[in-house]
This record gives C-alpha cells, structure tokens and sequence, in this order.
C-alpha cells in the first residue's frame, strides 16, 4: 500500500477531469419560476502526510530518488492511512466532506455565472423588446380600430343627416302640395257658392210658368240668356266673377261644355302665334339690336357666338332654349345651327373653314426696297468628336464643351460671334451622335451655310456622310473645314479624296466647295475659316426686312423651374420686341423677357439673331415656327384649333378598326413590351432618345414609352410609372422629393442619365434580357431497333443496336420510321443488360423506352439529340 501512495505523491497534480467518479444531484432555482437539475461529479481525494506534501513542494522533480528512500520508512508509518481515506471516502458518499475548489473550477463557475447573467439580461432585453413591440402593435391597432369607429360614425352621422333632409323635403312637398290641393278646393267651392248664388238671382228674376221652371233646358237657355245679358252691361256680376269665367266660348254647345268652368290650357297654336308676333316686335324696333356681319367656323362655342352678335350670352342661351336646345354658354354648337340661331336674330352670316383662321399669319411679302443685309446662319455639322464645338469655342474664346456631359454635345447650341465692323456671324451647333438625327435635320433647315467639320485623323464617317445628306437636301453650301491637322497621322489629301465618293469635291480639286484647314485646340487658321463664310454669305446676298412683325423657328426648348417655359429662338425676318404676342406651333404666350448668348437680356431681336424667349404657356417642339400676331384672342385661337388637329389626328390613328389594324393589334399583342417614363432638360434631347429607342425596337420586344416631358421629375409622374411597373428615366434632371418619397415607398426604380449613350445601352441590356433564349440542337447519335419486347410493369422497350454516336439517358429523341419522324420526346429508360447506364457508345446492344410512347416496331431509327438555351442580345 506504502507503494501505491509513494506512487501517487510522484505524480504532479492534473487539471479537473470530466471523468465521473461518484455523482449526485442538485436542484437549482431561478427567477420567473424556473428551476433546473444539476448533476454534482465528485472525486476520490488523496490524503497525504505533511511532510510528503512539504518535501514534494521544496524538492525538485530531478533531486527525487534519494528521497524516495528516506521517506519509505516514514511512508510505513504511516501504514493506517488506508483505513482513513477509506473513511473519508464513506463520508464524501455520504455527503459529510466537501472538497475545496481548485481555480480553474472557481474560474470555470465564474465563467458560467457571467454567461447566465449575460444570457439573462440579454433574455430580460429581448422580452422587453417584445412587449414594447406587442404594446405598440396593439396600440396602433386600437387606434386604427379607433380612427374607423369615428369614421362609422361619421359615415351613420351623414346617413342620418340625409335622411332627416329627405324626410323634410318630403314633408315640405307633401305641404306644399296639401297646400295647393287646400287652395284648389277654396277656389272649386268659391266657384260653386257663385254659381248658386247666380243661379238664385236668375230665379228671382226668371218670369216664367212653373212648367217651363220644371223643364232643364230651359233653365240652360235662361241661364245663357242671364249671361249673355250680363256681359252686355244691363247685368253686370261682380268683378271676381268677372274674371272667372271664359272669355269666348267655342265648339259645339253641350251640357257638358255648358256646366265645365274649369280654365283652358294655351294651344300650341297661340304660342306659336305669339312667338312670332314678338319676332316681328324685335325686326321692328331696329335700333335696340346691332345688326352685324357674323363669322362662322365649323365650331364654336354660344359664349363666342353671342360675342360676334353683340349680345350677352344668357340672352343667346334663352333664344336656344325657346328653339329647344338645352345649351349653356360653354356648349359647342355646329355651324348650321349657329347660322340659324344668328340669321333668325337679324344678322348676316359669313361661313368659313376652321383652317382659315390660319390666314394671314404668315403676312404679306416683303418689298424689295424694305430688305436689308443680316448676318448669315451657319450650322456646324459633322461626326462626333472630330472638333465640332471645340472649333467653335476657338472663335467664340470660350469654353462649351466643359459644360456638357461625357465632352459630347447633346443640344442645339445658337451664338452669335461679333467679327467687328459691322460684321456678325450666328452659329448652330449641332450634334453628332448618331441619336440626334432630327437636330442636325432642323439645323440644315434654317441655316444659310453648312461646315461640314471632318477630322483629318478620321476622314468621312457615318454621322459625316449623313450630314452630307441634309445639307444637300437643304440645298445650301457647303464649307469644308479639315480639323485636326496638328496630329501627327494627320492626312488632309485624304479627306478631300474620300470627299469625291459623295460628290463633293474642293477647289484644290477643281470644285466649287471652299476648304479650310485647321487646329481647334491650336487655335490655327480661324481667320481663314471666318473670311470663306463671309464670301459666301456675299455670294448668297442675305436680306431680310427687319421693319415688320417676326418671324422665325424654335431651335430648342426647355421647361426651367422658376421661369417656366423657355425656347431659344432664331428670327428669320422682322424684329421681336418685348411685350409681343406670339403663336408657336401649338403654344401661344406674350414675350416677358429676352436674353442672348451671352445671357445678357436684351429688349429686342433682329433678323438671324439667336435669342432666348420667357413667357410662353407651354414648351414648343424644337422646329416649329412662331409668328407674332396682333391679339391674344387671335393667338389663342389658333393655338386652340393647332392643339385639336393633332388630338384629332392622335385618335384617328388609334381609333381605326380595318382589317390591317386588328391583325397589327393582334401581332402587338404578343409583343413583349418595357413601359418607361421619360423626362429631360430640353425637348431636342427628349426626340432623339425617343427615335433612338424606337430603333432598337424589335418583332419580339419592344420600349413602350408612357410619359414624355421637359423639366423635373415630379410625383404624378412616379405614380404613372408605378400603375405600369415602369422606370422613371431622368435624363440631365432630377426628382424633387415628393417624387423621391413616392418612388421609395412604391418601390418605382430612378435612373439618372446625363450622356445619351449609356442610356441606350442600359434600355438595349434590358430589352435583351426579355429575348426568349434561343434553342440550339446537338447530334448524338442513332440507333436501330432490333426487337421489341413486351415487359410487364414496365411497358414495351426496344433492343436497340447503336450505329453512329452514342445515345444518352434523358437526352431527346425522335422515333424515324421510313424517314418521316413520328414521334419526338424523351428518353426515360437506357440498359445494358440488366443494368442501368448512363450513355451506350456506337456499336453496342442496349434496351430503350420512351416517356408516355410505346408505338415502337423493328427497323426504325431512333436519332439521339440534346437542346441547349443560348441567351440572345440586340
């Protein structure tokens, strides 16, 4: 035993096990009313004598061996430890004898104290955070079921109003017809106490026999005689009844007719008769009415017609009621029956068109004498980024190109360049991507002079050769102006070689079109390029009348918060003033205020002189033409009747039912369609995104554009987007936070654009995504049928022999049996054997089935193919 313990005390002491020795159980109790079973582990302790324990702490490990032996005799003595640790055992099992911690217990309990009073306060948060949570959602709930009791309430409360109104205009009319039914009978017992009364009065004075008394009809006859005696004056009745009798009687006499005294009702004859009577009243009077020469469109309005009349409309509306027509002053009349309505009042009626009131606007032609120099118009046109702008902020000394976004330009930019003595020079500078087809198009149409800008690194490009196109068909002159020729690769002979290929052809060449080279960031040969438009514009000999209302085209348009609508003008004749009145395509408005390109205001706008104009009603399209009239009436009412041609023309091409337009409906209907909403800084880029998208368009998708318009985007424009689970598409504008709150709570997606090109692209990747995939077929391999075999529970199945390829499980096939496919499906079974396999390759026996086909003989074919989805782009 001595051994065992001098072996245990060698030993260094070991961390706390999980090795179970004796075990117990302890019931613990925590808050909330939980309690929990823990399980107690116990160890065997060993009991050492003092002096081991104070010769094991002071000795080191190496320096034991001479110790073992002096400590053998004392571990003799103490030979009865044994029979004490036995006792100390039965007292840990009976509880008596606890053993002290060691620190990793203490740290371990210490641990796990911390983690329960973590766990608990994170237990005790969350439960408060979910009370907190019920409390609110109850509360919300009592106060919804709150705010609809009120509104129940308000809902009975109005209920019961209306109904205590009807009851008491109900009561009021049962009054008030009671009333009349009181008066009636007054009036019918009044009638007959007079009656009596006369009747009395005949007896009286009736001298006759008592068989002639007797007699009814000669009571009539006496009565008869008695009246018409009466209305002779020998014996007059009182004035009431007077009154309530007839005044001449007509028909035949009966006792009926006799005894009736009830009032008679006008005959539609008589009202007829007075109508007519009062008609030839008004002829005759003459001077109360003026009698005038009215003008009548195709429609108009009573209001504009009783003001052509000199009348007041309530008066018009009274003569249309007596005709029987139930109209108000609003109400648009045709033209037959306002030329009725003004003929049978006295006037003169003059019909026109409802396009007349488009003459007379343009005004008379100018005389020669009146005309006088202006400064030419000169578009700049060419492909993009061979120098267009940049060549113009050379001229100008400034800097456009900073100020437009991805360095390309996306308006029509006017500006006019002051040459000194006199000499001047309006510029239009025109895109050159290809979105922005219509701009150059519009620049070509009111411009004296094209240049044609060609890099000379480049030479012709598509959007060159298609500006090429409009000058020609234009009709103007062209100027060459080589750009770039401070490169290296620069090749300028090349330009003018390429330039034959579209007849043109340059004076170096022996044509009759100027050509210039120069630098836009060199800044090199300006001069020249100025001196060549100026002969030109000598050659064309521009003149214009400024003496005379304007005239002009829209270059661009926009609609700018705080100064509403704005177009940038470029009068063609005549001089704009401030203050005039205006008619532009559709729009009409008066001229607040006018600034040129320098932003400058100025107070009025001669010919060829580019100008921004504030104060129209609405923004024009870029291209119409404005004139100045000489009312608004006028202005209005031809902005009226240009804004109804085209609603008319809108409905007329949506509102055809031929047989070509229902199968195009039908067609579209299959069509997959991407609704967005467009809005932008000014209307020429609106038009070129919208061409450009219409382009991509395809037989199987398609943009279907909602809303267009100029300006911010606002919140109805986010609830038109939300209907249709559309975009909203901003481009070089941006939402107001009405619109930013509505798009956040809708879930409706903003997009921002600021170059034209990554907005096309961006609409094209989504177009794509809509393509169907396409399926691509893959040849595995043929088999042939050898024999078929009739399997129960399993159907028939072919023994098959694979001649070419390899056949694979799930793969299609088709089933050719003399060459004609007569089935085509899947193939659900493949076996070599017994077994199942995956693939069987050319040359081996396999058996086969087909999913839901069993119509299979010897000799046919069965072609094994896979299909793949390739994802399809524009």
């Amino acid at each position: 035993m001595s051994d065992d313990v001098e072996t245990e005390t060698s030993k260094p002491r070991r961390p706390l096990t999980l090795r179970r020795t004796e075990t117990g159980a302890v019931k613990q109790s925590f808050s909330h009313g939980r309690s929990k079973t823990v399980v107690v582990e116990t160890k065997k302790r060993r009991v050492l004598s003092p002096k081991k324990e104070a010769a094991e702490a002071k000795q080191p490990e190496e320096k034991e061996a001479p110790e073992k032996k002096a400590a053998k005799p004392e571990a003799k003595k103490a030979a009865p430890a044994p029979s004490k640790t036995k006792e100390a055992e039965d007292k840990a099992k009976k509880g008596a004898v606890l053993r002290t911690l060691s620190d990793d217990e203490k740290q371990a309990r210490a641990q796990a104290l911390a983690k329960s009073r973590k766990e608990k306060a994170e237990r005790e948060k969350r439960e408060a955070e979910e009370r907190a949570e019920r409390e609110a959602r109850e509360a919300e709930e009592r106060a919804r079921l709150e705010v609809e009791r009120k509104r129940q309430a308000e809902e009975e409360e109005k209920r019961a109003r209306e109904a205590e109104e009807r009851r008491k205009a109900e009561e009021a009319a049962r009054e008030a017809l009671e009333e009349e039914e009181r008066e009636r009978k007054k009036r019918n017992a009044a009638k007959t106490d007079a009656r009596a009364k006369g009747r009395e009065e005949e007896e009286q004075k009736a001298d006759a026999s008592k068989a002639e008394a007797d007699n009814p009809l000669a009571q009539l006859g006496g009565r008869i005689k008695t009246r018409r005696k009466g209305a002779g004056g020998d014996d007059r009745r009182d004035a009431s009844k007077a009154k309530e009798t007839p005044r001449r009687r007509s028909g035949k006499l009966t006792i009926a007719n006799a005894l009736d005294d009830e009032e008679r009702q006008r005959s539609l004859a008589s009202v007829k008769r007075a109508r007519e009577r009062e008609k030839l009243a008004r002829q005759q009077r003459g001077g109360e009415r003026v009698v005038r020469d009215v003008v009548i469109p195709e429609t108009i309005t009573v209001q504009e017609l009783a003001a052509r009349m000199s009348m007041r409309a309530v008066d018009l509306v009274k003569e249309l009621m007596k005709e029987g027509q139930m109209v108000t002053a609003n109400a648009t009349l045709d033209a037959d029956t306002a030329q009725l309505v003004a003929e049978d009042l006295g006037h003169s009626v003059k019909r026109v068109s409802e396009a007349d009131v488009e003459e007379g606007l343009e005004g008379a032609a100018d005389k020669p004498e009146d005309m006088k120099p202006r400064p030419p118009v000169v578009t700049i046109m060419g492909h993009v980024d061979h120098g267009k702008t940049s060549l113009l902020d050379a001229m100008r000394q400034t800097d456009i190109v900073a100020g437009e976004a991805g360095g390309i330009t996306q308006h029509i930019g006017a500006y006019q360049v002051d040459l000194g003595d006199n000499r001047k020079i309006t510029f239009l500078d025109t895109p050159g991507h290809a979105a922005f087809t219509q701009m150059r198009s519009r620049g070509a149409q009111v411009t004296d002079i094209i240049i044609l800008v060609v890099a000379a690194d480049d030479s012709i490009m598509p959007q060159t050769e298609e500006a090429i196109s409009h000058a020609k068909a234009a009709g103007v002159p062209i100027i060459v102006a080589i750009n770039k020729v401070d490169k290296p690769d620069a090749d300028p002979n090349k330009v003018r070689t390429d330039l034959l290929q579209h007849e043109i052809q340059v004076e170096s060449m022996g044509g009759d079109v100027q050509d210039v080279e120069v630098s836009a960031l060199k800044k090199m040969n300006l001069d020249a390029l100025q001196d060549a438009i100026l002969l030109q514009a000598e050659l064309l000999e521009l003149k214009a009348n400024p003496d005379r209302p304007a005239e002009g085209a829209v270059v661009e348009a926009r609609l700018d918060k705080g100064r509403g609508a704005v177009a940038t003008f470029l009068v063609e004749r005549g001089t704009l003033h401030r203050g005039d009145i205006l008619v532009v395509g559709s729009e009409w408005g008066k001229v607040r205020a006018m600034h040129d390109d320098k932003g400058q205001q100025v107070k009025e706008a001669g010919p060829a002189y580019p100008v921004e104009v504030l104060g129209l009603d609405g923004v024009p399209e870029p291209g119409d033409k404005f004139n100045v009239v000489e009312s608004e009436a006028r202005a209005r009412e031809v902005a009226e009747f240009r804004k109804r041609q085209r609603r008319d023309k809108a409905a007329a091409q949506t509102s055809g039912t031929s047989l070509e337009q229902m199968m195009a409906q039908l067609q579209d209907a299959e069509i997959k369609e991407l609704p967005i909403v467009i809005k932008g800084d000014v209307q020429g880029s609106i038009e070129a995104i919208v061409g450009s998208l219409e382009k991509i368009n395809t037989d199987e998708v398609r943009v279907k554009i909602l809303h267009t318009g100029v300006g911010g985007i606002s919140e109805s424009d986010v609830i038109l987007a939300e209907a249709s689970s559309a975009p909203v598409i901003g481009f070089n504008v941006r939402a107001n936070k009405q619109a930013r709150d509505e798009a956040e709570r809708n879930g409706v997606e903003i997009r921002y654009y600021s170059v034209i090109y990554n907005l096309i692209d961006d609409i094209k990747a989504a177009l794509s995504g809509m393509l169907e995939p396409e399926l691509r077929e893959t040849f595995l391999g043929n088999a042939e049928i050898l024999e078929v075999f009739n399997i129960s529970k399993q159907g028939k199945v072919a023994g098959c022999r694979v001649t070419e390829g390899q056949v694979r499980r799930g793969a299609k096939v088709r089933l050719i049996r003399d060459n004609v496919v007569i089935h085509e499906g899947e193939l659900s079974q493949l076996k070599r054997f017994k077994d199942d396999v995956q693939e069987v390759p050319a040359g081996q026996e396999c058996g086969m089935s087909f999913a839901n086909y069993e119509d299979m003989r010897p000799g046919d074919v069965i072609e094994c193919f896979s299909v793949e989805k390739v994802t399809r782009t524009l």
